[in-house]
This record gives C-alpha cells, structure tokens and sequence, in this order.
C-alpha cells in the first residue's frame, strides 16, 4: 500500500466484490512460493465528467497476454476485465485512482509445477499519487547506473508484466536509494541501456526522441506508448535503438514514463547532469499533452479514456 493512502472498501475478486479485509489468500500459495502472478498498472483520473480509466483496454488485452505467456488459465475477456475495472472503481466511489489487476495462482498446493493450482483474478484500487515525488516531477530526479541487469532472452519473458520479473527490479530500487539517487536505470544483459527498475526510458539529443528496443528486455510500456504517439502528433522524431550506457552521459533531456511514474524528468545520470540539469521541453511539452488528454482538458483524439459511471453516492455529495 502506498505511503499516506489507505484501504478502499471493496475489492473484485473472481466475479464478485468483495470486502479489502476478506480478499485474502493462503501462505501456501502457489504465487507466494514462486511468484506465479502477472498484473497491470492502471491510472484513472478526474476529468471535468468523472472519473476515467486511461488506455483500459489496452492494459486488460496485456494482462491477458502476460496469462498466455505463463500459461495462466483466465476465463474472462477483455471487455469482461474492462467492466470489471469500471465496477470496482465505481463501488469504492472512486474519480481518481490507481487500479492494480492481478492474476495468482493460490491455492495450497506446493511444487513447481502448477497444474492443479487455481488460477485467481483481483482487481484492487486505491488513492495514490505521484510515484517519483512531486519534486522529482517539478525539477527532475538523480538517477543512477545499476549494477544489475535486465533478464537475457531465453532466461524468461520480459514481454509479460509477471510478478518475478521485479525480483531485480527491487534490488535496482534499493541500490539506488542506499546510494542516494530516486532511481536506477538498467543495462540489458549486453551492456546495453534498458530501462528504469519500474518504468520505461526516453532519452532527448539534438531535437530527437530515442529509447530501447524490447530485444534490450524492457516492457511494452503502455505508457511508452503513449509517449511515442504524442510525440509524434508534435511533429517529433521517435527512433527506438540499441543504445550504449555513454550515451546517457550526452542526451539533452532524459525521462522515465510509466502508469505510475507518469512523465517524470530527470536532471542528473551518475552525476553527470543532463543538459541544463533542469527538465528539458520536449518533456515538458509531451507531459503536459499526456496529462491534458489523460484528465481530459484536451480532447481525447486517439479514444484513451474509458468513462466510469458516477453513482448516486457521488451525486448527492
């Protein structure tokens, strides 16, 4: 749970919302042993309509996607997800939130093999905000090379968004912060630059947008996405290359994006600064447009927002 938000009253468990006390599961999981989960990462925002659940459909078709990759049996669609996600915002009365999708095999089966393990769907959201800080927004964030690499191909899959996956992805965040940078960016198993420990990377020189392939082993970001198709609506230059770690110590503006790092700068990489070491505009220009269409004070071109109803609760507010 994140710092200063609390629980919310109901969780989507399997088809029905549940109390947040009740939607527990067993320490002989098979997700707490092994780490057999794969889940999203979903914003919805307040917009002068309601609430809206930004790119939703695209989050639910990656989530089954992640199932299919780990042979995670789930029996509801996409559309049955999107909905799923509607209703529970709307039952905690919720215009502005964070929505965590997951899928777990539980049970109280142990081995590795998880045939018979039953497969269990969540959707769970909660008030949280900004993930990197405000300050890090506002003036750009220090940021570090990690001594720990993204996974090799064939080690596992990188396209799915699995729960083990952020195993290193923990050891990058507390390397980090030990050290006293915000973040760490990780190399690939070449030596080339991936990504952040939970967001996708964008690097600035000479008026051109660059950022990593996902043969370099970083996630299909939806946000990255989004970026890219912004980007582009700008009239800017987007090139997705293989790119050595010097070149993060040359770039004019460096940024990470994600659902929920958003668009954050960043000012210093290894202590070298980056350009003027305050945030550069073409990230400033790509975050503003992000967050207009996202909290829909600009129209919503490329239909990324999905409306949540507004119940008679809110109405008599």
């Amino acid at each position: 749970m994140a710092k200063g938000s609390g629980p919310t009253a109901r969780i989507w468990r399997n088809g029905s919302l549940v109390n947040w006390a009740d939607a527990n599961i067993h320490v002989m999981s098979h997700v707490v042993h092994y780490g057999s989960a794969v889940f999203e990462g979903v914003r919805c925002y307040e917009t002068p309509t309601g609430g809206a659940v930004f790119r939703l459909r695209d989050h639910m078709r990656r989530l089954r996607d992640s199932a299919k990759i780990y042979r995670l049996e789930l029996p509801w669609s996409v559309d049955q997800l999107c909905q799923a996600v509607v209703d529970t915002i709307a039952a905690n009365g919720l215009r502005e939130c964070y929505i965590r999708p997951l899928v777990a095999r539980t049970g109280e089966q142990m081995g590795i093999y998880a045939k018979d393990a039953p497969v269990e769907t969540f959707k769970i959201c909660w008030e949280w905000g900004t993930y990197l800080g405000h300050a890090a927004v506002t003036d750009g964030a220090d940021v570090r090379v990690s001594s720990w690499r993204r996974a090799a191909p064939n080690t596992f899959p990188t396209l799915a968004k699995a729960s083990g996956n952020y195993l290193n992805s923990q050891l990058t965040k507390a390397e980090a912060r030990q050290d006293d940078y915000l973040e760490g960016i990780m190399l690939d198993s070449a030596g080339f630059v991936a990504e952040g420990s939970g967001e996708n990377l964008f690097l600035v020189r000479d008026g051109v947008l660059f950022t990593s392939p996902l043969s370099s082993g970083s996630l299909n970001g939806i946000t990255r996405d989004s970026v890219v198709r912004i980007a582009t609506d700008l009239g800017l230059t987007v090139k997705e290359m293989v790119m050595p770690r010097e070149f993060l110590y040359l770039v004019d503006e460096a940024f990470f994006c994600g659902t929920a790092a958003e668009l954050t700068p960043i000012r210093t990489i290894d202590r070298y600064p980056v350009g003027d070491g305050k945030p550069g505009p073409i990230a400033t220009a790509i975050r503003e447009r992000y967050m207009a269409i996202a909290k829909g004070r600009t129209e919503d071109v490329h239909g990324w927002l999905t409306p949540v109803p507004v119940t008679e609760a809110e109405r008599s507010r």
